[in-house]
């Protein structure tokens, strides 16, 4: 990667995470440690990786992102916001009454968002559908999941990654946010799922293990290309990413904070944005 793509996707990242501690603040509470942990993610997706187009958002042809962990929607609609699928002012109105923004994924309210979300382990099942459809229509296209750590605890999770390694349905990417962290604690002490990358090598992966908040390692494993078995990256990301507090608060899921705190995030979130340029 380029020196000049790298600091691109660094600052769209940075910008997805102001976008979405913007929508917390004006909601006053959120899912903010799982939605900054993907923020980079999404900023290499959308930034360059996935052939869509926010002019036609259901064109057949399109990449398409499962977010299965869908209470991480903020940092989507920030991402598809930046991209010019909506006003970017229209995210203010996360999870108000009326809002086409609930907290959750929903394909009927949100124009980008390709597949309704949140009953954990449910969109692992969707993508593969998705995929999979594609995949007999031949079209020349790629899913995207993105995958909970803790979300993981479901077994239909692990069913639909046997089916997609057996099925080989390679035009399906599974990205496994390892943030380490769920609603209750950490993901260890609660269901201890053992190794994300040993598991999905033995299911029939070509499976990775990066820095998942990294955009060249990011760039590099969501660049490559799918032989005769579907790619499997497991993202070791920091819950919170980005805002050094909230990266340092336990409990982190779903934070309820005051205008001065959620300021005081912005303003390290923009300083390091204006440090960019």
């Amino acid at each position: 990667m380029d020196q000049n793509l790298e600091k691109e996707l660094k600052r769209f990242a940075l910008q997805i995470r102001i976008g979405a501690v913007e929508e917390f603040k004006a909601r006053g509470f959120g899912h903010v440690g799982g939605s900054l942990s993907i923020a980079d993610a999404l900023a290499v997706l959308y930034g360059t990786v996935m052939n869509v187009d926010p002019k036609d958002p259901k064109k057949e042809d399109r990449d398409k992102l499962v977010c299965s962990k869908g209470h991480a929607g903020p940092a989507v609609y920030a991402a598809l916001a930046l991209k010019g699928y909506f006003p970017y002012e229209d995210i203010k109105t996360l999870n108000q009454p009326g809002t086409n923004f609930p907290s959750h994924c929903d394909r009927n309210k949100t124009p980008g968002v390709d597949m309704t979300t949140g009953s954990l382990g449910q969109g692992t099942s969707l993508a593969v559908g998705m995929a999979l459809g594609d995949k007999i229509k031949g079209r020349d296209c790629r899913t995207y999941l993105i995958v909970g750590d803790g979300e993981s605890d479901e077994g239909q999770v692990w069913e639909a990654a046997m089916f997609t390694a057996a099925k080989k349905v390679t035009n399906l990417v599974w990205l496994i946010d390892n943030n380490k962290k769920q609603l209750d604690g950490y993901v260890k002490d609660i269901f201890d799922t053992g190794d994300f990358l040993e598991k999905f090598k033995a299911f029939g992966f070509d499976a990775v293990r990066i820095d998942g908040n990294d955009v060249t390692q990011l760039y590099d494993a969501l660049t490559k290309k799918a032989e005769d078995k579907p790619i499997a990256i497991i993202l070791d990301t920091v819950k919170g990413k980005g805002v050094k507090e909230v990266e340092e608060t336990m409990s982190n899921h779903s934070m309820t904070m005051d205008d001065e705190t959620y300021d005081r995030w912005l303003a390290e979130l923009n300083a390091e944005l204006d440090a960019m340029a």
